[in-house]
């Protein structure tokens, strides 16, 4: 039962919910636009903010639905940690996309929440502070997680949300070496810069 829970987690995860939304939405393909990715920065570029609120909010569930499912059903620690980190993990290599995928913030914003909201709370802090600084939202979301292992270790949280918010950190600074390359040259966009949709 807990491998078919983690297995569901990931197809959950891996459901591409910017393309999905935008294809829906505008009759276009996401990948095609922008940086080229599926997740709710590139969506809010070219697609603009309603639409990016639909993929971020469903991004987020993505990851909260199945880490609250099971709780509900009672699993040990390390499978309730394994089924956050299995939707973040189809998030960023969807079976859909041929393992290609996002870089999974939202998704890990929505373990999070069903970890431990004052986890993601901080999180959610730190990434708006640095992104109201900065205009950032890469640098935001790096930020972000590294404060995840480390507000855990705080709250004396147990070992294995201790470990999930390691792996989730790097998970995170892995999808985004690019992003980083371009901060550190300086040709990073802003989360203002706009690439709508080409008629």
């Amino acid at each position: 039962m807990p491998l078919a829970v983690i297995i569901l987690s990931y197809l959950v995860g891996a459901i591409p919910t910017g393309l999905v939304v935008v294809r829906v939405l505008a009759g276009e393909d996401i990948r095609r636009h922008g940086s080229g990715n599926i997740g709710t920065v590139n969506v809010l570029r070219v697609a603009g903010v309603a639409t990016a609120v639909v993929v971020l909010v469903v991004d987020i569930l993505k990851g909260i639905v199945p880490v609250l499912v099971a709780l509900r059903m009672g699993f040990a620690p390390w499978t309730v940690v394994l089924c956050g980190l299995a939707s973040i993990i189809g998030h960023n290599w969807s079976v859909f996309l041929g393992f290609q995928g996002g870089k999974g913030i939202a998704t890990s914003f929505g373990v999070l929440l069903g970890l431990s909201w004052q986890a993601a709370a901080v999180a959610a802090a730190v990434w708006v502070i640095a992104v109201a600084l900065t205009r950032y939202s890469s640098l935001g979301s790096l930020l972000a997680v590294v404060s995840v292992p480390i507000t855990f270790w705080r709250l004396r949280q147990p070992e294995e949300y201790m470990s999930l918010g390691v792996i989730v950190m790097l998970l995170a600074i892995y999808r985004h070496r690019a992003n980083i390359q371009r901060l550190v040259t300086g040709t990073e966009l802003h989360i203002t810069d706009r690439a709508p949709l080409k008629k």
